[in-house]
Order: structure tokens, then sequence, then C-alpha cells
């Protein structure tokens, strides 16, 4: 089988086989799933017989813990099928856990349940393992087996692991480019991925802008507004093979952006103004199809529109991340403003210095200041969507202007953000960590420090370092140089003395940490528009514990004072 095979296979029906009364047959036709919308409640099937295997959208795991982590696949033999092809009764899955590749010494093993009403996924939460270890799994329903993925669990509390990889990634827009970043990804043998975000696109898909070549049902590519969109769209993006083998093969960490919802999405909506009702409605369907298609515990199960996502997960004393949630309890972004609008002439627009506007809301903030408090590990990382460092978008070194036309991003929260700061830079000196901030959403590569004194030009006043990766295919091959192409720049863009890149090429980060010594790899595609291209390494840097800042390591000449 080649990589085109691979690359744009889909399940299709083929035949369909009679019920009889020892087995249901699943993913039968319509007139069976008739049938069976009328069966009696009953315990979950044990022995279900499938069209072909229900397990096309691949497996996963994620959230790890030093003594487990959560494995997640979701039965679909055919995805864009009512329910996946899936008649609407619960199914038990078997899983086994592994310490070979082989499965053959099963150190873990029980059963769970796909319930029709989530989309029969299912998301294991595997007890009893030993700490920093790597763990091999498989689920099986009726006779149909899984691909073997491969996991990891945490290192214990009080452990200094030698070394930590992972990567960070966001933005993946399906009809904007391939996944071959992924590819690349996979090759790596990650101890994690982070996603942060822009995982699915809600909006309409034109057949004619579509890469991949194959007949997709029009059903599929329209808005999402629905729950069956939404679980339809999933199920597009996790045919990829790409993305799947990147899920196989390591354990993720997620959170989401707005375009699980829709673009800019944002807020707590009161739920007695009736025109807030259909994107309540909106936002009920879109995040249980999240929760069914991530690799997730079930205490993110969502009730209605509310979801907790924010939360820890640490990989013994060297790294703790604190993952957050920065669209579902801020304040409306509102517009971009003009300099004319700004405040006192400081850059700002007024809302960003409003005390009372908030990016995490007011619990959010709360267990972040917490968690700083309780931080124990060597390096302490904000993982999350937007901006953090202060931008200063005009070239201009007289004119200032800090939000403009991305109020939704740190800039647009101003006032909060420097309340996050602050509280970051307290606790990194009590607590002797080395605060990282890695974030996604803008499609372009950028390194900041992070200073408690935006207008400190000595370097005293840095505490930390943003790491922002670009997307993995949104915006696709999109030239923004003057002579076509990607632009590279290094150092002070903008008059912005605390930038050390600029890039808008596709890829993602590959960190690499060790107790003294932070490195991130920054991977780009040449395009994304050819199933054969290879990533490459852009430029790496260095951030060593105790000496906040980043450092160049390959990839950007030291910049002139004029940033040239």
């Amino acid at each position: 089988m080649n990589d085109d095979d691979i690359v744009h296979r889909m399940p299709t029906r083929t035949t369909s086989r009679p019920l009889n009364r020892r087995t249901f047959i699943l993913g039968g036709s319509a007139a069976v799933a008739g049938l069976a919308a009328r069966r009696t409640p009953s315990a979950p099937i044990t022995s279900p017989v499938f069209g072909q295997t229900p397990f096309t959208l691949g497996v996963a795991s994620g959230d790890p813990l030093p003594d487990g982590v959560v494995l997640w696949t979701r039965l679909a033999p055919y995805p864009f099928e009512v329910q996946g092809g899936m008649a609407p009764d619960a199914v038990e899955v078997r899983w086994q856990v592994a310490t070979d590749d082989r499965m053959t010494r099963i150190a873990r093993q029980g059963t769970a349940v796909a319930e029709a009403d989530w989309a029969h996924s299912v998301h294991v939460e595997v007890q009893g393992l030993e700490p920093d270890r790597p763990y091999w799994y498989r689920l099986t329903a009726g006779s149909e087996e899984s691909p073997v993925g491969r996991t990891k669990t945490a290192p214990a509390p009080g452990t200094m692991p030698d070394r930590f990889t992972f990567a960070f990634a966001s933005c993946q827009r399906w009809d904007h480019g391939l996944y071959t970043a992924y590819r690349d990804l996979a090759r790596r043998d990650v101890d994690l991925v982070v996603h942060l975000g822009d995982y699915i696109y809600e909006s309409g898909i034109h057949p004619g802008t579509q890469l991949r070549p194959g007949d997709y049902p029009g059903h599929i590519l329209t808005r999402c507004s629905t729950l069956a969109d939404y679980r339809n769209r999933y199920a597009l993006y996790k045919l990829d093979p790409h993305l799947q083998e990147a899920h196989r093969l390591a354990r993720w960490l997620v959170t989401w952006d707005d375009h699980e919802v829709e673009n800019n999405s944002y807020g707590e909506m009161p739920r007695d103004v009736p025109v807030d009702h259909l994107l309540l409605e909106l936002r009920t369907a879109a995040y249980q199809a999240w929760y069914e298609h991530q690799p997730v515990r079930k205490a993110a199960r969502p009730v209605g529109p509310d979801l907790r996502l924010y939360r820890h997960r640490a990989f013994g004393d060297l790294v703790e991340f604190n993952v957050l949630d920065t669209r579902q309890y801020r304040s409306p972004q509102g517009t971009s403003c003009n300099a004319g609008q700004r405040s006192d002439g400081d850059g700002f627009c007024p809302a960003s210095l409003d005390p009372d506007r908030t990016l995490l809301g007011d619990r959010q903030k709360s267990w972040l200041a917490d968690r700083l408090d309780r931080a124990s590990a060597r390096w302490n990382v904000l993982a999350q969507q937007v901006p953090f460092a202060r931008i200063d978008h005009e070239a201009d070194p007289v004119r200032r202007s800090f939000g403009g036309k991305q109020m939704d991003a740190w800039d647009g929260y101003a006032f909060e953000r420097e309340q996050v700061s602050a509280a970051v830079a307290s606790a990194a000196r009590a607590r002797t960590f080395a605060p990282i901030v890695i974030t996604g959403d803008v499609h372009a590569n950028h390194v900041w420090d992070l200073k408690t004194d935006w207008d400190d030009e000595t370097g005293a006043s840095v505490y930390g370092t943003e790491f922002v990766g670009t997307s993995i295919s949104s915006a696709g091959d999109e030239a923004r140089a003057d002579g076509g192409g990607y632009t590279t720049e290094c150092g002070n863009r903008n008059g912005n003395s605390h930038n050390h890149l600029y890039d808008n090429h596709r890829g993602y980060v590959l960190c690499h940490l060790t107790a003294d010594r932070w490195e991130p790899v920054y991977r780009v595609m040449p395009n994304v528009v050819d199933e054969h291209a290879e990533a490459s390494t852009l430029a790496s840097f260095v951030v060593e514990h105790g000496n906040p800042g980043a450092q160049v390591v390959t990839g950007c000449e030291v910049p002139a004072p004029d940033g040239g």
C-alpha cells in the first residue's frame, strides 16, 4: 500500500448483513437502525458484529498521571452516517494495557461501555500502572481489534527525570493544508504532545478547496450548527492518517481555542436572555463533540454548555503544566480600535485597561494563583491559546499600538495580563522555578522575553519566556514577504526589543528539557500542499534555568541594533 492509499482512503459502506437473534449487527442499514431505536434499553451488547472495523478514527491516550492514563476511541464504522453507522445501543469495549508492543505481557485489562448518547466514544481511565514507563494498549469490540497504541505514565512526584521531550501544536484547518507536520512529529518519540486549540474549524468547506482527493459527502462540509455537524467535522479531521499516527504513538494534553465552537467565541453567557439561547445550544453541541473525540478524563464531560477544562499536570519535579481556558470565561473581546481611540497615547485601547475585564474569569485566576503558590517543579508552564507578551504592531517608533486589531490576545486584556505576570514572577522567585508560556492561535512562530516592565531595555525585568507556535495547516502556504514566500525575521520586530523571532511557516515546536535547560526547536514545512514535503529546523533557542530569557542557538543571527 502506498502513501496515497493511506492518506486518502475513506471508510465506505460495502455490504450490510442481516439481523439475527444472537448478535446485533452494528453499522447496518437505516432499517436496522430503526429497529434498534425501538429496542428496550438493556445491558451493553457484548458480541457486536460490524460491517467493517469500527476503529476508523483511530485510538489515542492522554492526561497522564504517575499511575495511569486515559485511553480513547470512538466506534464509528461509517463515520459520516448517523451515529457513525452505529445502532443506538450501548456496546461493550474490552481494553488491555501491556508492557510490550506485542501485547503479550498484560499489565491491566478491563471493559468499558461505549454509549450511544456519547457517540459510542470511550474514555478509559487506567490506574495501577508504574510511573514513568512506556506501555502499549489495544481496544476490542466484538471480534474487531484496534491498532496497538503506545503511551507512557508520568514520572512520580519527587523524582527528577534526566530529560523530557514534548511537542506543542495548534490550528489544523483541514481544507487549508495537509497534516504532514504530524508525520514529522510522530517520528520524534516525544513524551507528550500539547495541543493548544483549533483542533477543528467550524466554518463551511468549499468542495473545490479540498487538498485530499476523495468523494466527501456534501452534508459534512457545511458550517457546523448541530451536534451531528460537529461530530462529522471531528470524524473528517480524525480520518487523517498523520494525525491518527501522532495520537497513536504519543500521549496528548489538550485544550481548545475558539474554532471548536465558532470564531471568536467567548464568555459565560446569560442563561435567561432569549437572544443567547441559540449560542448556548451551539456551545452545548460543540462541547459535547469535543469531549467525545478527545483523550480526556470523565471529569471533563460537559454539562450542557459548561465544561471545566483548565487543569494541572506534573511530570515529576522537572516540569508542570497549567493548562488554561482563555475562551469560556472571558469578557467580550470587542472590536479593533484605531490610534484615536487609544488611551492617553500609551498605545492601548481603553477597554484593555479596564480592571473588571477578564480573560480567565475569577475562579480560574484564583485556581492559577493557588497552583503557582504550590509549584514544585523546575519549569512551570502556562499552556494557553493567545499571545501573552505585549506586542507593538506599529513599525513607526513614535506611534505604538498594543492590541489594536488583535483585541482577543492578552494585549486586549492588559490589566489582567499584568496581574498574572506579577503573580508568575513573584511565585517564580519564591518557588525557584523558571516560567514558560506556550501559545498557539496566530499561525506564526514567535519567541518573546516576558517582562514585569515592558519598557525596560536593560533586561533586569525579564522573568520568563513565551514560545508561540505556528499552525499545523491553517492559512495554508500564506505568503507575506514582498517577493512572495515566507517571512522570517529575528530580533526586535517593530521595535519590540523582547522579540527574538517572527516566522510564518507551518509546523510545530519541539521542546527538549533538562533540569538546567529548555531547548525549543521550531520545525517547519516548506509547504502544506505536497504530501511528500518534509519538515526541517528553522531555528532553535535555549533558556537556562536561573537566567530568564531566550538565547539563540541556531537559525538566527544576532540582530543588528536596528533589528536588521
